[in-house]
């Protein structure tokens, strides 16, 4: 029996971060520890492609077209959706956990959600928070292990 079991070394590998500016305080600290990470992991700076969006909504949009024609090994997509009154904000995290799945499978490439979805500010900030379980960093981790996972598989079927 074979198995594969990818390491977290990000050497010679391209990512992709796309951003929300809306809740910016916290997706800016969910993009210093995505970004950390991937350096601290072996990745170079110029190996490591942000694009900013308006919101949510939109990360499976550019999620999509970096994945078509970024030549990347991994994407993550970075936001903060913090339930309101409405149903608003389960539309959004639905989607795009639909979207980003989609786009990783007609891609065949690692896209990742990093999208945190919380009740209140105070859930959010937990989770975007440099000095706690970043979301970012935790993203990261997933797509540098992604990454090197697809690559072994490639190499086991060539």
């Amino acid at each position: 029996m074979k198995e594969l079991s990818a390491n977290l070394v990000a050497t010679g590998l391209k990512f992709g971060i796309v951003v929300s500016r809306f809740n910016d305080t916290l997706t800016g600290q969910m993009l210093q520890g995505a970004t950390e990470c991937f350096l601290q992991n072996g990745a170079a700076e110029e190996d490591l492609l942000v694009a900013w969006v308006p919101g949510s909504d939109e990360l499976p949009l550019a999620a999509g077209q970096l994945a078509r024609d970024g030549n990347l090994h991994a994407i993550i997509v970075l936001g903060v959706v913090i339930e309101g009154d409405t149903a608003h904000a389960d539309l959004i995290t639905t989607q795009v956990s639909r979207s980003v799945a989609e786009i990783a499978r007609e891609t065949n490439l690692p896209v990742l959600n990093g999208v945190i979805a919380a009740r209140t500010l105070d859930q959010a900030t937990d989770r975007a928070s440099i000095s706690g379980v970043n979301r970012g960093r935790v993203s990261a981790l997933a797509a540098i292990e992604m990454a090197n996972l697809y690559q072994q598989i490639r190499d086991e079927f060539s």
